[in-house]
């Protein structure tokens, strides 16, 4: 769910980089720009009391929003904890907002993290990999474990297998023994494992190796495109990537879609999608409410849904834009 698109400056249609995951009943704010809790607000989920937030790096347009929502968190007397993750320096900078956000209602641990680590979570994983943004930085994938595969009914009929909590236990991964004493282990009635779910977000980086080699295969690459190709040298001095550049990386990985972001002002989302899709067909520029849907690799690849995330609107909001630039 992508809460700002925007690159170093929001624009009137684009707020600054936040995007949210969003997993069964997960929620994980990667980013959190000036503007974040309303863009939250504004959506379908609403400022829920997250229980962590992941920065990428230590830029000001990547983390301004953060002081303030923790300060909204305190004001409504949340008691949960909140982890925040980060690069090097993530505990320094957090001392010094605590200036802004003063005296809370709940713990906050900061946690700094180098490239290569992984956060186990329940059937899936947080996993890190190195960026190139001249400053400490980090990118982030979120990787399901494999699923058991299909149960064969028809094999489990013919080896006697009854209905019930024998057929269950199998699905499970457990061997299971029959009446007659004959026993039968999953692998004779489940198919091959099935792939889990896997998508990344780079933040702000040039192109980088590291990332092709972190995200090979993956459903979905969520990676910045700050400039177009008019603007190479610029990119460059400032650690960012093209959206050639950016085609080039998800052409090399391999994956099945790619998403710009972290759109400079100076671009419509179309120049930045038609100079990619020359080089990697499958891109797309989400706008501010727009999210991808990735379902489980068998059923179809990753769509992006236009202002999927948006409330319905109500008397005082104002109109959604007719055309998208």
């Amino acid at each position: 769910m992508f809460l700002g698109t925007a690159g170093s400056m929001p624009t009137a249609q684009r707020s600054a980089s936040a995007t949210l995951l969003r997993r069964g009943g997960d929620r994980i704010l990667v980013d959190c720009a000036e503007g974040t809790q309303r863009q939250l607000l504004r959506s379908d989920v609403g400022l829920v009391d997250l229980p962590e937030v992941l920065l990428t790096h230590l830029h000001a347009d990547h983390y301004l929003g953060l002081p303030g929502m923790m300060k909204t968190f305190a004001l409504r007397g949340r008691e949960a904890p909140l982890t925040i993750y980060g690069p090097e320096g993530l505990r320094e900078l957090l001392t010094t907002l605590r200036r802004v956000f003063g005296r809370l209602s709940y713990a906050v641990e900061a946690i700094e993290l180098g490239s290569g680590e992984t956060l186990q979570r329940d059937e899936y994983s947080i996993r890190t990999f190195r960026v190139d943004h001249g400053v400490p930085a980090l990118g982030y994938s979120l990787v399901e474990e494999s699923r058991p595969g299909r149960f064969d009914v028809a094999a489990a009929d013919v080896l006697g297998v009854p209905d019930g909590p024998a057929r269950g236990a199998l699905q499970r991964g457990e061997d299971v023994t029959l009446p007659d004493g004959s026993r039968v282990t999953p692998a004779q009635v489940l198919g091959a494992q099935r792939a889990g779910r896997r998508v990344a977000l780079t933040g702000d980086t040039s192109p980088a190796g590291s990332v092709v080699d972190a995200v090979s295969g993956f459903d979905l690459l969520v990676h910045e495109a700050t400039f177009c190709a008019d603007e190479r040298e610029r990119a460059r001095e400032t650690g960012h990537t093209t959206a050639g550049e950016a085609a080039l990386v998800a052409r090399e990985a391999g994956v099945r879609l790619l998403a710009l972001t972290h759109i400079s002002s100076r671009y419509g989302g179309r120049d930045v999608e038609e100079e990619a899709r020359e080089l990697f067909p499958e891109t797309v520029v989400p706008r501010d409410f727009d999210v991808i849907e990735v379902p489980f690799p068998e059923r179809g690849a990753p769509t992006l849904v236009l202002r999927g995330a948006r409330q319905p609107r109500r008397g005082g909001d104002e109109p959604d834009p007719a055309a998208r630039p």
